[in-house]
């Protein structure tokens, strides 16, 4: 073995290694690989909202305390005429890829798989992401939040993890693969490849707050390792996507500022936006909303027994965007405190417009809001009554009704999953001071072109090929013209859009656009037309007057439809409820055992979701031997059997309402507890407890579907959200301290009703026809 030396080869005299006679130590030494970090390229962060509205933010016309977001819009760019896709998942993918969304496998929000080209719900192979290209260039890359790049049946732990994040570019990750979780309690997090088991959330955990942290601590770690590296930071808040929730101290920082109603804040974001010169003088506010299913009434017709909830709703809103805004500010702080807040590109925007989905007069119950199954009954109760202090904290899943949805989206008509300029325009902000000059943008922009954007920004090349496979051409273009002069032509000039059969073409100035009804058909007369250059706000239809226009347009939608897989359009029909016939095999018994993790939502849901079931529990009580044996779910609906006072006990939650067995004695130390679960008409189970030859009944009761349970399936404690508050805030996770040996679930018979089932006679009803 050799030993340092005390002096460089050099200063002895050496003038050559054994075998390369004659050469010097310089001519002879190793060539060291380039360290790719020591380049001086900026550092990128892009901060990504989720339903957040064109006008919630203070630079975008806002009254909500957004200081931070202030600040970067004062020293950075706002882009005024900034599109996305009306949606979250499609949005994601068009950004992180530069592809449009069909093209990159996401026409919709991960949790559906009808097998259709534009639905795949992976992103393609070869399409190197925005993290792969700054990787290969020697970036650190850093996410976390929200995902939703991976459809919901390969997101439990013994997937395929190819389209996790990790194996999309990123160097490290902290969040949820799903599309939203509870900010209070989220159901499921995940740190880097795998699931972060959480025993039990401390009195006044936030989620927020939690992602902030993991992001500053990521950048400090990199920093302590490596002062030079370059890094891409990539955070997807869950905020402000439904259930809303939020800190006690912001939600009194809020309390009362919403009592004038929506159409004062929304008149008076516009007149704000207006003197900002965010609109050209003369843009004229729409009228409310008027659309059926989508109309928004008067504030003055607000019942005045319903105004104090209704502001409450817009309260909770507020204080959840002032911690996303303090978020921000943290962020910058860390880069500060680094020394690299001028040679970091921050971007911060939003997935889609504000959401539509809290109803006409919102909800304390967002997953009985949020069931979309045909047939369920005019009944179903989709507000379940909550107390007025309770909105926005840990114990109600809430959202705001859609007026308020309207003025976050001020001054567009209409909402996310729409096509209208309410769906697809959101605020978008970009800081540089080492690179960027302030001021306003109005020229158009889409999201796939924030990919080829920032890295240009950054003098990184895109990769030419993924995996060994030549790189797929991308649909986005770099806008550094317009960032850089703002009389430059926007280099994107016309963009197709679809979500759910709704459609959208816009050209140079000109937009079609359709409101598409579900269950008709996909017609030419559906097309309406506005010259939104002038009619920033889609106010006047003028394809009467103008129909080579409307001709021309609908005809450069189709053919761009069929260069972006668009084609088969599905509008929520059968096909929506389709799945692959290899997902069957979460329908099997299983059998887990004490010490299992919680089991993954969509995974767990299949034991039970529109069938019947039974969940038995093998036990070896002893008398005082107490805890929980199983639960399901979480405060916005579930299921917790559990032991107290030598009984067994099952708390039902109906999406918040809570029903309560009979308590059942334990007898012996060898016992079998069972919950059984018959499904009945109208989505209902009747539920009956046993444990040895007592039973006891529960029900008829709603039965959960949809998002619902939204926690998996937990053994031998109740973690993640608790199911029922009461025994929460007695015992907190409740572990069983006797011996669970395991618990078996087995699924029944599916329901006549069961979606899967309408999906696949209709799929083989298209066969045959076919």
């Amino acid at each position: 073995m050799s030993t340092p030396m005390s002096t460089p080869p050099h200063a002895r005299g050496y003038t050559g290694f054994p075998g390369r006679v004659g050469r010097t130590f310089a001519e002879s030494r190793p060539a060291w690989p380039a360290e790719p970090g020591r380049t001086g390229r900026p550092n990128v962060v892009v901060v990504l909202a989720d339903d957040l509205g064109y006008a919630d933010i203070g630079p975008f016309g806002g009254e909500v305390d957004t200081p931070a977001l202030d600040a970067l819009a004062a020293g950075g760019l706002r882009l005024t005429n900034y599109h996305t896709t009306p949606l979250c998942s499609p949005s994601r993918a068009a950004l992180l890829t530069g592809l449009n969304p069909h093209r990159a496998g996401f026409a919709f929000p991960a949790n559906s798989d009808p097998g259709y080209p534009g639905y795949s719900f992976q992103l393609p192979d070869d399409a190197p992401s925005l993290p792969e290209s700054l990787r290969a260039a020697g970036y650190a890359t850093l996410a976390v939040g929200k995902w939703h790049l991976t459809r919901d049946a390969a997101s439990h732990d013994a997937a395929d993890r190819s389209s996790w994040p990790l194996q999309r570019g990123f160097d490290r990750y902290f969040g949820s693969l799903e599309g939203l979780t509870n900010l209070h309690h989220p159901h499921r997090l995940v740190w880097d490849n795998s699931p972060y088991d959480v025993a039990d959330y401390r009195d006044g955990y936030y989620l927020t707050d939690d992602l902030t942290d993991r992001a500053i601590g990521m950048i400090d770690t990199l920093r302590a390792s490596d002062p030079d590296k370059p890094f891409f930071l990539y955070f997807a808040h869950h905020a402000m996507h439904g259930p809303l929730g939020a800190t006690e101290a912001d939600l009194v920082h809020y309390r009362g500022r919403y009592d004038e109603g929506w159409d004062v804040i929304r008149e008076r974001r516009f007149a704000k936006q207006l003197a900002e010169g965010l609109f050209p003088p003369g843009t004229t506010l729409p009228p409310r909303n008027s659309e059926p299913g989508r109309d928004v009434p008067p504030w003055s017709e607000v019942p005045a027994d319903r105004r104090e909830f209704f502001a409450r709703y817009m309260e909770v809103y507020a204080a959840t965007l002032h911690a996303v805004d303090r978020s921000v500010g943290r962020i910058v702080g860390a880069l500060r405190r680094h020394g690299e807040l001028d040679n970091t590109i921050i971007v911060f925007t939003s997935d889609n417009g504000a959401t539509a989905e809290g109803g006409p007069e919102g909800t304390r119950s967002y997953f009985s809001q949020f069931v979309h199954v045909p047939g369920v009954p005019s009944t179903w109760d989709r507000d379940v009554a909550r107390d007025l202090d309770l909105l926005g904290g840990p114990q109600a899943t809430v959202h705001y009704p859609r007026g308020w949805a309207q003025a976050s989206n001020t001054p567009f008509r209409l909402y996310k999953f729409d096509t209208y300029a309410g769906g697809v325009r959101t605020p978008f902000l970009a800081h540089w001071p080492a690179g960027l000059e302030p001021g306003l943008r109005h020229q158009y922009t889409y999201v796939t072109d924030v990919a080829p954007t920032l890295l240009e920004l950054a003098g990184v090349p895109r990769l030419e090929a993924r995996h060994g496979v030549p790189a797929v051409e991308e649909d986005g273009v770099s806008v550094v013209p317009v960032l850089r002069d703002p009389e430059a032509a926007s280099p994107h000039t016309s963009q197709y859009t679809e979500t759910g059969g709704n459609r959208g073409y816009y050209a140079d100035g000109w937009k079609v656009v359709t409101r598409h009804v579900p269950g008709t058909a996909y017609d030419d007369g559906e097309w309406e037309l506005y010259h939104v250059a002038e009619d920033p706000t889609e106010i006047e239809n003028v394809a009467a007057a103008h129909p080579d226009k409307l001709a021309e347009l609908a005809a450069a939608w189709e053919r761009a439809a069929w260069r972006n897989t668009v084609f088969p359009l599905t509008d929520h029909g059968p096909a929506a409820h389709l799945r692959r016939p290899s997902d069957e095999r979460f329908s099997r018994p299983v059998t887990l055992y004490p010490g299992t993790p919680t089991l993954e939502r969509y995974r767990s849901a299949q034991l039970v979701q529109f069938r019947d079931f039974t969940a038995t529990a093998a036990v070896d009580f002893h008398p005082g031997d107490r805890g929980v044996l199983f639960a399901h779910g979480d405060q916005g609906g579930g299921y917790v059997v559990f032991v107290d006072r030598d009984a067994v006990h099952l708390t039902y939650n109906a999406y918040g309402k809570p029903f309560r067995s009979e308590p059942l004695p334990l007898r012996g130390d060898d016992v079998e507890v069972r919950l059984t679960a018959r499904a009945l008409p109208d989505f209902e189970w009747a539920l009956t407890l046993t444990a040895g030859d007592s039973a006891a009944s529960v029900g008829p009761v709603p039965q959960l579907i949809g998002l619902a349970p939204f926690t998996g399936i937990s053994v031998g404690a109740d973690r993640g959200g608790p199911v029922d508050w009461d025994l929460h805030t007695a015992e907190r996770a409740f572990p069983y301290t006797g011996a669970l040996r395991h618990v078996r679930y087995e699924p029944g018979a599916r329901a006549a009703y069961d979606p899967a089932l309408l999906a696949r006679l209709w799929a083989e009803a298209e066969r045959v026809y076919d």
